[in-house]
């Protein structure tokens, strides 16, 4: 869906490869009340900020809740759509308000099918489990044999057409 896509920029008509990179808790970083989602668009970064407030309202109104894996695909569907109406300007952030953040959920909910429907973030290798991929333990356990001796295999999905 939105979390790996190519789209054609409005006004040259170059077109932009954009892949979700993280999902940052913005209060750590910048001492903000939002969540910062990171494409890398053309290799360049690009921050969407979604307000941690739209996380309560969701609640609110729908009873139900905004995953990991939605907001990311709410900040690449905003993304998208300002780069092809030509909102897009090549700034570094983005900031959402919380009723762009609802429609936008709203409506990826309803392409997708369902929240159960999104892709996850990232995909990992279906043969190695993520603890072995990352080189993870829980605190206080001892790290498994051959856990965190070798670089993560994490592969990405191929672009939707």
């Amino acid at each position: 869906m939105y979390e790996d896509f190519t789209v054609t920029d409005r006004w040259t008509g170059e077109p932009l490869h954009c892949t979700w990179k993280g999902t940052i808790v913005a209060i750590a970083t910048r001492h903000a009340d939002a969540t910062d989602i990171r494409f890398a668009v053309n290799n360049k970064p690009v921050w969407i900020a979604l307000p941690n407030v739209a996380w309560v309202e969701q609640r609110r109104r729908t009873g139900k809740v905004i995953t990991d894996y939605l907001a990311a695909q709410i900040a690449g569907r905003y993304l998208k759509h300002a780069i092809e109406s030509g909102y897009d300007n090549g700034r570094e952030m983005y900031t959402m308000t919380v009723d762009e953040v609802l429609d936008h959920a709203t409506v990826i909910v309803k392409e997708a099918g369902g929240t159960q429907a999104l892709p996850s973030l990232p995909v990992i290798n279906d043969d190695e489990p993520p603890e072995e991929a990352f080189g993870l333990a829980l605190p206080g356990e001892p790290l498994a044999p051959g856990i965190g001796t070798e670089s993560p295999s994490i592969r990405h999905p191929e672009p939707r057409p």
